[in-house]
């Protein structure tokens, strides 16, 4: 171990002998920090590790390495060490701009900041629109400190020339008092009943009600109704029980179209069974440089129960995908496997895409092919989903928004850790969804769990 200062970021290289680990050595030295331990996975001892003590483990990826990294898989995840990943070809080819490049962005990341400009290009002075920290002020704390007795003076000079309001006015004559009398007093007050009538007296004829009328005259005014005998009364009608006949209400004729779809099996539930459904949903990750580690933090983040197909298009030189299908099997606990042409899409399932590889829609939803057309063609917008991660094509961002314009879901990964976020920068200026990938992954499965 060598001496450094307190601000550098201690560093472990694990990378086998050769030009990329030269490389990886330069980047880290130029970008501030300190190589406490530089050693081939193959013959790392772990002891060695703990006893450096880095606060960052570099690994270059390669596949010698793999068995090597499964075996120290368990120590480099425990989160004491932050773990960086580099593809050991990418990190050898790396030269001029492109090198200094990455430099700045490894600098970024081990002092922990987010300006990856190059020299010269800092911003002089914080903008005042950035937020800070805190409340905002109130127009009350502007005025905590202002003197209030030249203004309470002010307004007592001026008090008796303010017009006053008669509403409020106090009035100099007094308000009646309710008059208070004796019980004599209101005994005297009421006015006398008129004198009951002597006995034998008749009342006023005004008091009285007409007389009734006689009554041989009811009698004459009611009218006689002959009901016959009593004897032939009877509560029903025999005849007309007997030959009333039941009324059959008539039943709407019913048309021949309608009649036979009452008579069949017709269903709803059966209709939507019998159309594809979401067999054309599916998840599609495209990524370029930088795109490994992105598709893996994406991939450890979906749920055991994820629903869809999930597409990973990355393009690596020398067509090494059957290694990155063991790179991204042990992020994730979604089964993982290689794009082959015939084989049909299943649900919750991550395939790697090949070049070469395209898909198309089957009878029963999609099957990968080798036809080289556009993936968004075949993919049904509604339910599916289009994550555009580091290195992305800037060409697939106009398909990607008309494909979100037709219902589909399109997120970009920007900020820390996306080393070309040209094609996904352009998706948040267009309003979509972006952030880093860990971001991205919570937003993606809330979408798909609708």
């Amino acid at each position: 171990m060598h001496a450094t200062d307190d601000t550098a970021t201690l560093v472990a290289l694990l990378a086998r002998a050769g030009a990329a680990r030269d490389r990886l050595r330069e980047g880290v030295t130029a970008a501030g920090g300190h190589i406490v331990l530089e050693e081939d996975p193959n013959e790392l001892d772990v002891a060695a590790l703990d006893a450096a003590a880095p606060q960052v483990v570099l690994v270059a990826l390669e596949p010698a390495v793999e068995d090597a990294l499964e075996r120290l898989e368990p120590v480099l995840e425990t989160p004491r060490y932050s773990l960086m990943f580099e593809e050991a070809e990418l990190a050898a080819r790396r030269e001029g701009w492109e090198a200094q490049r990455w430099i700045r962005h490894l600098a970024a990341k081990l002092q922990g900041h987010g300006n990856v400009l190059p020299p010269g290009h800092e911003n002089d002075a914080e903008p005042a629109s950035v937020l800070q920290p805190g409340l905002p002020p109130r127009p009350a704390d502007q005025h905590v400190d202002a003197p209030l007795q030249f203004h309470l003076d002010e307004a007592q000079v001026q008090a008796e020339a303010v017009p006053g309001d008669t509403l409020y006015a106090i009035s100099d004559v007094a308000e009646p008092q309710p008059e208070v009398r004796t019980f004599e007093e209101l005994m005297a007050a009421t006015p006398s009943l008129p004198p009951e009538p002597e006995a034998g007296s008749l009342a006023p004829a005004a008091s009285l009600p007409p007389p009734l009328p006689a009554v041989d005259e009811v009698v004459r005014a009611t009218p006689v109704v002959d009901h016959g005998d009593f004897a032939s009364w009877s509560l029903v009608e025999d005849d007309a029980y007997m030959d009333a006949t039941p009324v059959v209400e008539a039943t709407p004729e019913v048309p021949p179209a309608l009649a036979s779809l009452l008579n069949s099996d017709f269903s709803l539930v059966e209709l939507e069974a019998a159309g594809d459904g979401g067999a054309r949903q599916a998840v599609l990750l495209v990524a370029g440089i930088g795109g490994p580690d992105a598709v893996r933090r994406v991939l450890a983040g979906l749920p055991e129960e994820f629903d869809r197909p999930v597409l990973v298009q990355l393009r690596l030189d020398g067509g090494r995908y059957a290694n990155l299908v063991k790179q991204m099997a042990r992020a994730t606990s979604l089964p993982v496997s290689l794009a082959d042409p015939g084989q049909p899409l299943q649900h919750g399932n991550v395939y790697i895409l090949p070049e070469g590889v395209g898909l198309e829609a089957g009878g029963a939803g999609l099957v990968f092919s080798t036809e080289t057309a556009e993936l968004l063609q075949a993919l049904q917008p509604q339910g599916s989903a289009v994550l555009l991660l580091s290195g992305a094509d800037v060409a697939l961002v106009e398909p990607t928004l008309a494909f979100a314009a037709n219902g589909g879901w399109v997120a970009g990964q920007v900020g820390e850790g996306c080393y070309d976020p040209a094609a996904a920068s352009q998706l948040a200026v267009a309003g979509m969804a972006a952030g880093d990938p860990e971001y991205l992954v919570a937003e993606l499965a809330v979408y798909c769990s609708n």
